[in-house]
């Protein structure tokens, strides 16, 4: 057990590709998540929670850091980059005091850093376990649907030997046998739901039974079928499927959650069963989101809500904090290690960007920040790429290589269905939010402001290196 009241056990739960709507506790028509809506009814759901970069590495490089991407130096998505932070969470967190643990998904580089962590199970040891259990090589792909398909079905392994269920188990193991003198974090991260979306058969039944809502249309994303090569690829970032395949990627993606949602379920319960629930901070959200056909996209890495929105739930230690509250603040990912250092009591390093969440869980009348910055470099497509500014009402796009940009009123157009910006009736909008991103841009490297207005340049993924070119894979 912790050792005072002020030293809570510290519990990150991580997933990818889960989309911001895609709670049952926001009123989602299919979503089925019963665990994570009872873990919210004893804590503060965000409903404005955006990913600074919505692609894997560049997310995560944000969250173990606190820094946004123009600190981290990574605005997209590119393999094989070494991780050079010296401020981590796990690292300041180990610095505490605390027992530091993480299973599952990292993508860090080289792949086994630890990154600050004392104890680390990654996704290559579950399946060097799977493959000697099956006697099969590479037993966790034996389904054949590609890591970044549209495909779907169920998945070929039993519930018991599947990747999330055995991280899990992991988990549960390692805080069984953890030191009981000292407090601890633990990250368990989830490669669900990205695809390839291959749940259990039950789940799969359950929501195949079930008619899915098809994919959010709209007028201005009609290119992003028109333009698609002919046959789509099982890969394709974008295009619009017949229904049956649109039905059955859904069915596949929500049977997905529901299954992440009772794992999610069993690793709480132990923690009551155990006595630890009540001094532990729990924090649940998501990299990105999951375009799943919405605007004919497919994946992420782009500005609308599909993509950038995240889930975001943190229920603190018994009443330490609000319960059963939603909050519109906007919060991002680089907000959560401030926001787990202050719960821990350990100072904040000067140079982390995000701000801590504790104080609009703690008070109802705390104002957050006025807007929320938003990016990512070119992928899929050299013209793939945005930044974007987005409050509770509006958001703002601009593409810095062509100089396109778009506006939508969320407040009463949350789909995005609606583009604003050649509207007379908006023009004076629309130019407030060009001047704050023009402001906003100021002081970045690339040569897109002078502060005043926005000119389009070269956009790189990674600073220092690809200054102009694209990433066409993401994992």
């Amino acid at each position: 057990m912790p050792d005072s009241p002020n030293r809570p056990n510290l519990l990150l739960v991580l997933t990818d590709h889960w989309r911001g709507d895609s709670l049952g506790r926001l009123g989602h028509p299919v979503a089925e998540t019963p665990h994570l809506d009872s873990l919210s009814a004893q804590g503060v759901t965000f409903t404005n929670a955006y990913t600074p970069c919505p692609s894997c590495i560049a997310a995560r490089r944000c969250l173990m850091t606190g820094l946004t991407p123009n600190g981290t130096g990574f605005l997209g998505y590119k393999d094989q980059v070494a991780w050079p932070y010296k401020q981590t969470l796990a690292g300041e967190l180990t610095r505490g005091g605390y027992q530091t643990i993480n299973v599952g998904k990292t993508h860090f580089h080289p792949q086994r850093l630890h990154l600050g962590f004392e104890q680390l199970t990654t996704a290559q040891d579950y399946e060097a376990w799977a493959d000697s259990k099956t006697g099969h090589p590479r037993a966790k792909y034996a389904h054949g649907i590609h890591g970044n398909s549209w495909m779907a079905r169920p998945n070929h392994l039993p519930e018991t030997d599947m990747e999330e269920t055995w991280f899990v188990s992991r988990a549960i193991d390692q805080l069984d046998r953890r030191d009981p003198t000292r407090p601890f974090f633990l990250c368990l991260s989830f490669n669900g739901p990205h695809p390839p979306w291959c749940p259990p058969r039950d789940y799969f039944d359950m929501f195949a039974r079930r008619q899915m809502p098809p994919p959010v249309d709209s007028e201005w994303s009609d290119v992003h079928d028109t333009q698609a090569r002919r046959p789509l690829d099982v890969n394709a970032w974008r295009g619009r499927l017949p229904d049956h395949l649109n039905q059955r990627a859904r069915v596949g993606y929500f049977a997905y959650l529901a299954y992440l949602d009772a794992q999610i379920g069993r690793l709480v319960e132990y923690l009551g069963r155990s006595g630890q629930l009540n001094d532990t901070a729990i924090c649940f959200t998501s990299d990105h989101g999951e375009m799943l056909g919405d605007h004919n996209l497919w994946r992420k890495t782009y500005a609308y809500e599909g993509s950038a929105r995240i889930p975001m739930i943190v229920r603190l230690p018994q009443g330490q904090g609000e319960q059963n509250v939603e909050r519109e603040s906007v919060v991002g990912w680089e907000d959560i290690m401030p926001t787990l250092l202050d719960l821990a009591g350990c100072p904040t390093p000067d140079k982390v960007e995000g701000q801590s969440m504790l104080p609009l869980m703690q008070r109802s009348n705390v104002v957050g920040r006025s807007f929320y910055h938003h990016e990512h470099a070119p992928c899929y497509h050299p013209e793939n790429c945005y930044q974007s500014l987005t409050d509770p009402e509006w958001k703002y796009i601009w593409n810095p290589v062509t100089g396109a940009d778009q506006l939508f009123h969320l407040e009463t157009d949350p789909y995005e269905q609606i583009e604003l910006s050649s509207d007379p009736a908006h023009d004076t909008t629309l130019q407030t939010w060009r001047t704050r991103m023009a402001e906003h841009l100021a002081d970045r490297p690339e040569p897109w402001s002078d502060g005043r207005t926005l000119t389009p340049g070269p956009y790189p993924v990674v600073r220092g290196q690809n200054s102009t070119g694209f990433t066409e894979e993401v994992k």
